[in-house]
């Protein structure tokens, strides 16, 4: 596969030599390996050679999704349950590439309860967790179908979630396997998960590049030349993580304060299969994928309107998604 990809990508779409698009891409958080193609892209000259000056945004308050809706960045890197919940609104994004592949979040405890053995175990528990309507609907669902009731303590503390986990003032919380997931090994904190799918929540790509829909549809040659770049940077980061990682880092300058960690995410999300799927071209949306996890997102009252009330009707997902920009 990965002599196949680097033939593939001497035909991807360049734009005349004469012409240098500026363009921008806006990150969903501070950069880690989710975002290692645009950094590989970047450092390997591929944004370049396709004719375009691509400028990475930090990371701010003010969410991706947010910026790229708004036209002040023409892509961002866009996290899956974020988009949707912009997307129902009517916000002006298309996802054009799936950078994660399949899920990477799962619920998490520490190794050594033996009272917790199975999800029905944590009715009555204190979760650690980040505010948002996905996760009651998804931990509620996860006890549920296991029969328990779903009813938990809920205790919002963000990213302190994992310090309060390990020193046990909260019972559980969610996690990404491969950042946090690689962090707790690293750290020697012995963990077990269930996983979100083997208790009837859908799979889904956890991670999308995006684009403002407008101004895909009004330049789809620069879309598909920076799509393709961005792909590429992927691919390379795929076939070569040990290499990416070392690029990320140094292309990132000091924003990485753990370079062990890095290079063990980019290792999870390779030989986890996270980065692409077998005889299948990096970043391939799945339309299934897509429509199974915005069901689930519609039936669970989750996805609004523009006027902040739920969604009467199940969406249209098929145009929320495009992969016509990728090399395929």
């Amino acid at each position: 596969m990965k002599h196949l990809v680097t033939a593939a990508f001497l035909c991807a779409a360049t734009l005349p030599a004469s012409a240098q698009e500026t363009l921008s891409v806006a990150l969903d958080w501070t950069p880690n390996t989710n975002h290692v193609g645009l950094y590989v892209a970047q450092s390997m000259g591929w944004f370049e050679e396709a004719g375009l000056d691509v400028d990475i945004l930090p990371y701010t308050d003010t969410s991706s999704g947010t910026l790229v809706a708004a036209g002040v960045a023409e892509f961002g890197i866009l996290s899956a349950v974020g988009f949707h919940s912009q997307r129902a609104t009517g916000a002006d994004m298309t996802v054009v590439m799936a950078v994660v592949q399949h899920e990477t979040g799962r619920l998490v405890f520490n190794g050594d309860r033996e009272d917790i053995q199975r999800p029905s175990d944590l009715d009555g528990m204190i979760y650690a967790g980040f505010g948002s309507a996905w996760e009651e609907a998804l931990i509620s669902t996860i006890i549920r179908n296991d029969g328990g009731e779903g009813v938990f303590e809920t205790v919002t503390l963000g990213t302190s979630a994992y310090e309060a986990l390990a020193n046990g003032r909260v019972d559980f919380t969610l996690e990404v396997s491969t950042w946090e997931g690689v962090n707790s090994v690293l750290l020697g904190r012995p963990q077990r998960a269930f996983r979100y799918a083997d208790f009837g929540v859908p799979d889904q790509h956890t991670t999308f590049l995006g684009g403002n829909a407008t101004w895909l549809t009004q330049n789809p040659d620069v879309a598909r030349a920076f799509v393709q770049a961005a792909q590429r940077g992927y691919a390379f980061a795929a076939d070569n993580p040990e290499e990416a990682a070392e690029i990320l880092i140094a292309e990132t300058a000091g924003m990485l304060s753990n370079p062990d960690l890095v290079r063990a995410s980019m290792t999870a999300l390779a030989e986890g299969g996270y980065l692409q799927d077998e005889a299948e071209p990096v970043g391939l949306i799945d339309a299934g994928m897509v429509t199974n996890i915005t069901t689930f997102l519609f039936e669970a009252g989750i996805l609004r309107g523009e006027d902040g009330n739920p969604l009467e009707a199940m969406p249209d997902v098929s145009t929320w998604f495009t992969n016509d920009y990728l090399l395929q």
